[in-house]
């Protein structure tokens, strides 16, 4: 079935294309080509020419519009997130299967979780005006009414428990929505991904790496973008077959560890990380910092089971009115997109009248410096690692003082546990 009939299928009259999809052999690399980046794209280029070349007209300010190559490279990682996030939400949904009385399998659950994102997909389109991009809401909620129909058809759960089914899988959802959110927009403002192009110009050979051919062809160097996913594929490979082989054994409680395994896997970037404790990282949160007492503290280990984020945090201040907040993460089982980060390079550069934004490498180290031009907030960042992120905000402190703050910190000892909880 084309694109366009199957898209208006399931949005018109899903109670009977339901149970044509379930009886359908598709594979997920079919899916992924044919159905989720055609549809996926709609949203991308549409936020890019409402945002870079419509713009956003801001009450007394004026209209805004993105500067062109911050537009294109943010649609870039909006398409790619959609594509990581629908294979998210299908490992969720097998994974949740023999809970709610349903059969895992994990061809069906990637074909619920494609289809399921249809309206939101389509919506995107709005995003060519702004202020109408508001109405996706309403057609996310219609994609939540479209898996809760489809639950039942191909994950075999029973009507009474779809209810149930939804509700979890959809809180799952939003919950790794928010962690890959928090932890993304530490290193993707102001310009997500824009170094992807040029990552490696400074004589590291680029996406490929150094390279060179052999007796198989293109040789990839390990250490490149290129390598390091090659080596997360490979990772998530041996997670399917293992669930293939509890799938064929019956074994459900298997397949379930085997789903979580790879979600763990996925945002590990090919591997497993347990973050550290607290006793481990609250440490490094000292009394006093940039000149200032702390008032306030806090820590926390979250997540679910594989995609564990441990943080510590603090807030700063006197009696003049300077308030610094400095928040350090273990990205964990998050620590995959960091890595994604480094691999590709990620720059970036930002400036107008209210603030000047930078990020780039400094030392190894993916650093993002904020200045506020008008008296506001100051924020200094820095990635330990690919794996640990020191972030200090700061009013009435500038932003040299924030650094110089950061710095007097144990950086070098935190960064020296970057391998502590990794399971390969």
């Amino acid at each position: 079935m084309d694109l366009k009939t199957r898209a208006q299928n399931i949005i018109t009259t899903p109670n009977t294309e339901w149970p044509v999809i379930a009886a359908e052999q598709s594979s997920t690399g079919s899916l992924i080509t044919g159905y989720v980046m055609p549809l996926a794209a709609i949203g991308a280029i549409a936020g890019f020419i409402g945002g870079s070349l419509v713009g956003t007209t801001i009450p007394f300010v004026g209209t805004y519009r993105a500067p062109f190559m911050v537009g294109l490279t943010s649609a870039c990682f909006v398409f790619a997130m959609a594509i990581i996030g629908v294979v998210i939400l299908a490992f969720i949904i097998n994974a949740l299967a023999p809970t709610f009385g349903g059969q895992q399998n994990s061809s069906q659950a990637m074909k619920v979780a494609v289809y399921s994102y249809t309206p939101a997909w389509i919506a995107g389109v709005l995003q060519i005006f702004p202020p109408l991009s508001v109405l996706g809401v309403l057609a996310g909620l219609y994609g939540i009414y479209l898996l809760y129909l489809g639950l039942p058809h191909l994950m075999k759960a029973p009507q009474d428990k779809a209810v149930g089914y939804t509700a979890v899988v959809v809180v799952c959802a939003i919950v790794l929505t928010i962690v890959l959110g928090i932890v993304g927009g530490l290193v993707m403002a102001p310009a997500a991904m824009a170094g992807l192009a040029g990552a490696g110009a400074g004589g590291g050979g680029g996406i490929l790496g150094g390279g060179g051919s052999d007796s198989g062809g293109l040789k990839t160097d390990p250490n490149s973008a290129l390598g390091k996913l090659e080596a997360l594929g490979k990772s998530l490979e041996k997670s399917t077959q293992k669930m293939e082989t509890a799938q064929k054994s019956g074994d459900a409680a298997g397949q379930t560890a085997a789903a979580l395994e790879a979600m763990g896997t996925l945002f590990g970037g090919g591997k497993r990380v347990e973050p550290i404790s607290l006793d481990q990282l609250t440490p490094f949160v000292p009394e006093t910092f940039a000149g200032l007492k702390k008032q306030t503290s806090d820590s926390q280990r979250s997540g679910m089971a594989g995609i564990m984020v441990a943080t510590a945090e603090a807030t700063y201040g006197d009696n003049a009115g300077k308030r610094v907040n400095l928040e350090i993460t273990d990205t964990g089982g998050a620590s995959g997109i960091m890595g994604l980060a480094s691999w590709a390079g990620v720059m970036g550069e930002k400036e107008n009248d209210q603030v000047s934004e930078r990020t780039e490498r400094v030392g190894g180290r993916l650093v993002h410096r904020s200045m506020s031009k008008t008296g506001g907030t100051n924020e200094f960042a820095i990635v330990l690692g690919d794996r640990f992120v020191v972030n200090a905000k700061g009013d009435g402190v500038d932003i040299n003082a924030l650094q110089a703050a950061v710095t007097t910190l144990n950086l070098a000892k935190l960064e020296s546990m970057k391998d502590v909880g990794v399971q390969k």
